[in-house]
C-alpha cells in the first residue's frame, strides 16, 4: 500500500468512491466507507497475499465493510424496535402477526443466553460501545470480549436460525 504514488492513490480512491456511491447511494456514507476501507487496508497490509491484486483486495474490503454495516443496521433497528426505541409514539407500529411472533421468539432466545453473553451483546449491539469500552466496563481483556462476543453471537444465531425445537403439546383430558 505504501508503494503507490499520488496519481495511483487518486485513481484507486476514485474507483473505490464510485463503487461505494453505487452501494450506499449517499455521498457522505460513501466517503465514510472509503475511509474505513483505506484504514483497514493500511492496518492489515501484511495480510494481503503477494499474488493478490491490490485493487480487488480493496474492493473486497469495501464490500465486506458495507455488508457488515447493513447487517449491523438491521440488527440495531430490530433490537431498538423490540426495546421500544425504534418507533415514535405518534407513528403506527404496523407489525403483522408474523413479525411479532418472530420478535418474541428472538427475545426468548436472547433470554436463554447466559447473562454474561446477554451483557456483551447488549453493550456492543444495542448500546454501541466499542470492544475497548466494553473491556473497560466489564474489567476483562479486550481479547476476552472479542472471543466471548463471538461465542454469544454464534449461540444467538443458533437459537434464532437453527432448527427450532418442536413446541411441546399439552394433553387435554
Amino acid at each position: 500500500m505504501h508503494d503507490l504514488d499520488e496519481r495511483q492513490w487518486r485513481d484507486l480512491l476514485q474507483r473505490l468512491r464510485r463503487f461505494a456511491l453505487w452501494l450506499t447511494r449517499d455521498s457522505s456514507a460513501a466517503d465514510d466507507l472509503v475511509q474505513a476501507t483505506v484504514e483497514r487496508a493500511l492496518a492489515r497490509s501484511g495480510q494481503r497475499r503477494a499474488d493478490e491484486n491490490r485493487r480487488a483486495w480493496l474492493f473486497t474490503i469495501l464490500y465486506r465493510l458495507f455488508l457488515d454495516g447493513k447487517r449491523r443496521e438491521r440488527l440495531h433497528a430490530r433490537w431498538l424496535g423490540w426495546f421500544g426505541r425504534g418507533a415514535q409514539a405518534d407513528e403506527p407500529l404496523g407489525y403483522d402477526t408474523e413479525s411479532i411472533v418472530l420478535a418474541q421468539a428472538d427475545l426468548q432466545a436472547f433470554a436463554r443466553l447466559p447473562s454474561e453473553q446477554r451483557a456483551l451483546l447488549l453493550l456492543v449491539s444495542v448500546e454501541g460501545l466499542s470492544y475497548k469500552e466494553v473491556a473497560q466496563a466489564l474489567a476483562i481483556p479486550i481479547g476476552t470480549v472479542m472471543s466471548r462476543l463471538s461465542r454469544a453471537r454464534a449461540a444467538l444465531r443458533e437459537l434464532t436460525e437453527g432448527t427450532p425445537a418442536s413446541p411441546a403439546l399439552r394433553r387435554l383430558k
